[in-house]
């Protein structure tokens, strides 16, 4: 007899995640889907006529493993012009499939077997597998100083708690996802104290760098010199430029460090698109549009928050990133999964639930809906919400 292998499973508590499920679903039922975080409008003609330059000028074959030079030149040149800080574009930057490959390939080059990485949550639903699969263990710290639903400050106090001799990483997010929370210079200084005596490495996922509203600024780990010695920061074009299927990021860090993330890079992916990175090199010689998406989106936040300003939604703040979240405790008495199906079958607009955040589950009646839409699809939900 033919033996069939038996797999033990590396990641026994991954399943098909909330955001294909809910997509699914509003597939199915004809629902507007204000859950998965994609936009539905496209993007600059002026990236797209790029690409075809690039493809006709015959960048179609391998580029170098840490990514197009002109690109990496060109973020330097950003990064700097933004936050002050300048990186070594031939040491100190690569480019990457996306950013959730750049945040697994941060943690595999730092993390080991039996190392503690702190995640905050609720958080991106990569950390913890990512954590998992380099055989470190995940410590969950909990966002919030108050017991109100909807406080997500960092709690200084409760990270310091978390930090052991064992501690090898701690995973930032600002702007946040799920919560729309943007961290404050402050913050940034109180994370840079609490870690200076510490070896800990910080892992800062930044793709929502250009999505910050009400005349705040971005606070990078690379305007904050403590911390950006430490740190590996991660962004994403596909959230820059709305084209999150293209699946293009990048990574900055302090030469010791992007050293060891390019050992495990290069036998993951190894290299990224080519005519993709010719031409986000050449459309990045404009910075009005990444300048500009503040506003952009602030408007779409605006007129959504105005739309549900009639509903029995309670509308949580919304700082930065294209996420509002909302307490529909008012509405309904079902836990978060259960009323995010609701409302996508029977009301027509799909939502995700921020249980599916926490490693525990933690349900506090709070919904996300993702306001990267055309003003016609807003209005179509909004229509549709003002039912409730």
């Amino acid at each position: 007899m033919n033996a069939v292998p038996q797999l033990t499973t590396r990641l026994p508590k991954v399943g098909t995640t909330i955001f294909t499920v809910m997509s699914a679903l509003a597939q199915d039922h004809d629902a507007v889907n204000l859950g998965q975080g994609f936009p539905d409008f496209d993007c600059d003609p002026r990236l797209l006529d790029a690409v075809n330059a690039a493809l006709r000028a015959g960048h179609n074959q391998y580029p170098p493993m840490a990514g197009v030079p002109a690109l990496r030149e060109a973020i330097a040149a950003k990064i700097e012009a933004l936050y002050g800080r300048r990186y070594d574009p031939g040491r100190e930057i690569t480019v990457t499939a996306g950013a959730t490959q750049a945040i697994l390939t941060a943690i595999l080059a730092v993390v080991h077997p039996g190392d503690e990485v702190i995640v905050l949550e609720p958080c991106y639903d990569s950390y913890e597998p990512n954590i998992e699969l380099a055989g470190g263990k995940a410590v969950f710290v909990p966002l919030g100083r108050s017991a109100e639903a909807g406080d997500f400050r960092p709690d200084f106090a409760r990270i310091a708690q978390a930090i052991t001799p064992r501690t090898r990483a701690l995973i930032l997010n600002t702007p946040h996802n799920p919560s729309a929370t943007v961290w404050t210079a402050d913050d940034m200084r109180a994370l840079a104290d609490l870690l200076r005596p510490t070896n800990i490495v910080v892992i800062s996922d930044e793709v929502y760098e250009h999505m910050i509203f009400d005349g705040q600024q971005h606070e990078s780990v690379a305007r904050h010199a403590d911390l950006a010695e430490r740190s590996f920061i991660v962004s994403s074009f596909g959230k820059t430029y709305h084209v999150t299927g293209w699946k293009v990021g990048y990574v900055a860090a302090p030469a010791a460090l992007m050293a060891e993330f390019r050992k495990v890079h290069q036998f993951n992916v190894f290299t990224v698109n080519t005519p993709m990175q010719h031409a986000l090199a050449a459309y990045m010689a404009d910075p009005a549009p990444y300048l500009e998406l503040p506003a952009f989106y602030q408007r779409k936040r605006d007129l959504f928050r105005a739309g549900l300003s009639g509903t029995r939604f309670r509308l949580l703040p919304s700082q930065g990133s294209y996420f509002q979240c909302v307490d529909y405790s008012a509405i309904s008495p079902l836990g978060e999964v259960d009323f995010c199906r609701w409302l996508t079958t029977d009301v027509g607009v799909a939502a995700i639930p921020l249980s599916v955040f926490y490693s525990d589950g933690t349900d506090r009646r709070l919904a996300r809906f993702c306001f990267a839409k055309r003003d016609e699809t807003l209005g179509l939900a909004l229509e549709r919400l003002s039912r409730l």
